[in-house]
């Protein structure tokens, strides 16, 4: 099953890249995104995209400059993730062939992030927002628009934000945390899998 969640790893060392990628793999979460604000974070990306990047969907967030662009595409990076909407690096993020996920929160900015080409949407927060703004933001979106909840999305809102229209969630520390050991990120992974297929597939 390709489930819509992206892992986001804020904070993670290149050291232990591959083993928190392998372990979210073996609990069925295949989208990973590293913030460019971790420690080394494109060494981290290439580790990754090597280990797995034909299984996987690996990629930054907080990407904020076309420069940042450029080298998440050089260490193999697919996915861009930005906190805002700037047409300037969703067109470069289309230009090196990866998928643009900016974050939006009004209909100005969802609509202005669609006309420059981005692949989906990251309402961000999602806490602001909420499941009854999305309603209403939906129901102008083009039909087929992915959209993710960022922030205040979890396990235990999950049916909430489906309900609303979501398409998926980027989890962060509800997820991971710098401090956690692998095998607690594993169960944390496994308990939101189960969640997510509950919301999604019941």
């Amino acid at each position: 099953m390709n489930r819509n969640i992206v892992a986001i790893l804020r904070g993670l060392q290149p050291s232990e890249a591959v083993d928190m990628a392998g372990a979210l793999i073996e609990c069925g979460i295949s989208k990973i995104e590293v913030p460019l604000n971790s420690p080394q974070p494109f060494d981290s990306i290439e580790r990754m995209a090597r280990a797995f990047g034909k299984d996987t969907l690996i990629g930054a967030g907080t990407v904020l400059t076309i420069a940042d662009v450029k080298r998440v595409a050089d260490v193999g990076g697919a996915l861009v993730v930005s906190p805002d909407c700037n047409p300037e690096i969703i067109s470069a993020t289309k230009a090196a062939g990866m998928l643009s996920f900016p974050g939006v929160m009004t209909p100005t900015e969802c609509f202005l992030a669609l006309r420059s080409g981005a692949d989906g949407l990251k309402l961000f927060p999602g806490s602001l927002i909420g499941p009854d703004g999305v309603k209403a933001i939906r129901a102008v979106l083009p039909k087929g628009t992915q959209v993710l909840a960022v922030g205040g999305a979890g396990p235990e809102n999950f049916a909430s934000w489906k309900s609303a229209g979501v398409d998926g969630f980027g989890i962060g520390s509800a997820l991971y945390k710098p401090d956690l050991t692998v095998a607690q990120v594993r169960q944390r992974a496994k308990a939101i899998v189960s969640a997510y297929d509950e919301a999604f597939n019941p």
